[in-house]
């Protein structure tokens, strides 16, 4: 199942509070993709926040996935996620 996960930082974090896991949120980022976990990551443009795309089995497993993140651990972030389903507006095309 193919998922968007879009992070939010959570109220009253500040900048400083990111630095001592930045490391760390990288390389667990980069685990889960070697894991087939995460397919592709982002920055916003218009703010410095991710977007994954997820593929995992279910909502509560990309919420369990998410939860394993360095920052959401220290409730630095949270992710709202977006289950998708492919796009069958092609198939008019052909009807």
């Amino acid at each position: 199942m193919k998922l968007i996960a879009l992070e939010t930082e959570n109220p009253g974090v500040t900048a400083e509070q990111f630095a001592p896991y930045l490391k760390d949120e990288a390389r667990a980022v980069w685990e889960l993709e070697q894991q087939g976990l995460v397919r592709e990551a982002y920055f916003r443009a218009d703010q410095h926040t991710t977007v994954l795309v997820l593929e995992c089995d279910s909502t509560s497993h990309a919420e369990q996935v998410l939860a394993s993140l360095p920052l959401v651990k220290h409730g630095l972030i949270s992710f709202e996620i977006i289950p998708l389903v492919p796009y069958s507006g092609f198939a008019r095309l052909f009807a």
